[in-house]
C-alpha cells in the first residue's frame, strides 16, 4: 500500500510539473548588469556589455532585407543607430522578446517627410520553435536568436539598456 501512495504522489508531482506551462522559461540572473547592448548587422553577431567587459556574445538573425537601415513600415530592414530596450514581452509569439525603441522622432520625420509610415515593434526574440529552419534573415526587422539565448537574455537586460545597432 505505500508502494502505490508512493506511486500515486510521484505521477501527481510529474502531472504538476508537466502542467507549469512556460515558467521554465523565466530565469534568474545574478552577475553584472548589462549596460549596453551592440549589435553588428554585418557580422550577425549581437554582444551584451557590462561597462567595457563582454559578458556574452549571439549569433543573430535579422531582417529579410538586412542591408540598410530601417526606414518604412514593411521594408523588412533591422533600425540602425542608438535605440533603447522599451518593454519585455512575456507573452511573445516569438517565445520571449525584448522591444526596442524604433521608431524614434527622427525615424518618424523622416518616414513622415517621405509620405510614408516608420514601421515599429521591432523585438529582439526567440525563434519559438517553429521558425527554427528559416534561414539566417528572416524577420520582418527583428533580431532573432534561439529561443535558449532569449531566455538569458530576458533575464540580463533591463528596460531603458541602450541598444547599438550598427550597419
Amino acid at each position: 500500500m505505500q508502494r502505490r501512495a508512493l506511486l500515486l504522489g510521484l505521477s501527481s508531482l510529474a502531472l504538476l510539473a508537466a502542467c507549469g506551462g512556460d515558467s521554465s522559461k523565466f530565469r534568474r540572473y545574478s552577475g553584472p548588469p548589462v549596460t549596453q547592448i551592440q549589435v553588428f548587422k554585418a557580422k550577425r553577431r549581437m554582444m551584451l556589455f557590462s561597462g567595457d567587459k563582454v559578458l556574452k556574445t549571439y549569433r543573430i538573425g535579422l531582417g529579410g532585407n538586412p542591408v540598410g537601415k530601417k526606414q518604412f513600415e514593411g521594408d523588412s530592414k533591422t533600425p540602425e543607430g542608438l535605440y533603447y530596450i522599451s518593454r519585455q514581452n512575456p507573452n511573445s509569439a516569438y517565445h520571449l522578446s525584448l522591444e526596442v525603441s524604433y521608431p524614434n522622432a527622427q525615424d518618424r520625420a523622416f518616414a513622415e517627410a517621405q509620405g510614408r509610415k516608420p514601421g515599429g515593434d521591432i523585438m529582439i526574440h526567440g525563434r519559438a520553435g517553429k521558425n527554427k529552419g528559416r534561414g539566417r534573415d528572416w524577420t520582418a526587422g527583428c533580431i532573432a536568436v534561439k529561443d535558449d539565448e532569449i531566455e538569458e537574455i530576458y533575464s540580463m537586460v533591463r528596460l531603458g539598456t541602450p541598444i547599438f545597432i550598427f550597419p
